[in-house]
């Protein structure tokens, strides 16, 4: 399977080059650039390019070989409240001063909930 995937990639990639060099090869052999025609087959060569280049680009993104920058590379920890248990586990985050809440199924948890839950979490003094 990961030879197929190669060699799949290989031939997205060869296309997307002939499509590129294709807008170029129009761009410097025609002698009017700013046609109809001209400009018409320059964007169908760019956007089939761009088709055939998003595949192999995805691929080495989802394996972990090409980067995205100013993109976090690690996601921050997330405080959850489970509630299969009898109480509330809250982990709070080192990024910020109030953890996000999630249920079990990882949704947000709504403000009132929120509040709920962080009034249980204080003791109160009691009187002597």
């Amino acid at each position: 399977m990961s030879k197929e995937i190669k060699v799949l990639n290989f031939i997205c990639l060869v296309t997307a080059v002939a499509f590129l060099g294709g807008a170029v090869l129009n761009l410097i052999t025609s002698g009017d650039l700013l046609t109809t025609d001209n400009l018409f087959f320059t964007m169908v060569c760019l956007v089939m390019a761009l088709l055939f280049a998003i595949n192999p680009l995805l691929y080495l993104r989802s394996i972990g070989k090409l980067p995205i920058p100013f993109l976090n590379s690690s996601p921050p920890a997330v405080a959850q409240v489970s509630g299969a248990s009898a109480s509330p586990r809250i982990r709070s985050t080192a990024t910020s001063k109030t953890p996000e809440l999630l249920d079990a199924k990882g949704r947000a948890v709504p403000p009132d909930v929120r509040a709920m839950v962080s009034r249980m979490g204080q003791t109160e003094p009691k009187d002597a």
